[in-house]
């Protein structure tokens, strides 16, 4: 009897630690950071452990502005610089800086600060979620299901009208390792975790109705789809595809 008992308390603890895990929103984490940067390698090891995380959704973001001290960032893209410089006007900050991390599209901090970092994404976990967001990656497509969950959605959904969101996929490398031979950070041999390789706008949603989408997809990297306020604004989900 008592052996039962100690089953059925077991199935009921593991079913409870499931539900908590997926009730945890997915919190993007965007890191700007470069190879020609001497404070970012702390924050470049901090995201590898973010990256493991499954409530979190890590992303490395090398900008190319720091390219002309001696050492060109072979993972660096303008498209990433314009991005954070973006997120700096929202935030009425006048300059950029690496390492940076940038919590759900809101909080920006010093990207080698863990324990400020997981406070924000424990934070955001505890946010009612604004849209449930499902992807699914098969046969070469990737499927893209959202819809509106909150009460304020809700309400504008019965007034007709909507905020729109810009709907991202984003394509990035689990890993890559860079010997780096000149600059800041000549000599060292760093390792990178989900590197951002393509941000693409997919589509612009109003959030009054469901969402759906089939987008094609080929290629090795990894993919995740960002639902974000437009002009660089809050997330408002995540999900990668699997």
């Amino acid at each position: 009897m008592w052996r039962s008992i100690t089953f059925v308390i077991l199935m009921l603890a593991g079913f409870a630690a499931s539900a908590k895990a997926e009730d945890n929103r997915l919190v993007v984490v965007e890191l700007f950071t470069s190879q020609g940067c001497s404070s970012c390698p702390p924050a470049d090891a901090f995201l590898h452990e973010l990256a493991a995380r499954e409530d979190v959704l890590a992303l490395g973001l090398h900008v190319d502005y720091w390219d002309y001290i001696g050492w060109t960032d072979v993972f660096g893209q303008k498209a990433h610089s314009d991005r954070q410089r973006a997120y700096a006007r929202v935030g009425g900050r006048r300059s950029v800086y690496t390492p940076q991390m940038v919590v759900q599209g809101e909080q920006h901090i010093v990207g080698n600060h863990p324990v400020e970092v997981n406070r924000l994404i424990r934070r955001h976990q505890a946010d009612a979620a604004k849209a449930r967001l499902t992807v699914v990656r098969e046969a070469g497509l990737l499927r893209i299901a959202a819809q509106a969950e909150t009460p304020a959605q809700t309400q504008t959904q019965a007034q007709g009208r909507g905020e729109p969101v810009a709907v991202l996929m984003v394509r990035y490398v689990p890993r890559a390792v860079t010997q780096i031979q000149r600059g800041e950070n000549a000599g060292l041999e760093i390792a990178y975790a989900n590197i951002v390789t393509d941000i693409k706008l997919l589509d612009v949603w109003d959030m009054t109705r469901p969402y759906e989408a089939r987008v094609p997809l080929s290629g090795p990297e990894r993919a995740a789809i960002i639902v974000q306020a437009r002009g660089h604004g809050p997330i408002v989900a995540a999900a990668r595809a699997d």
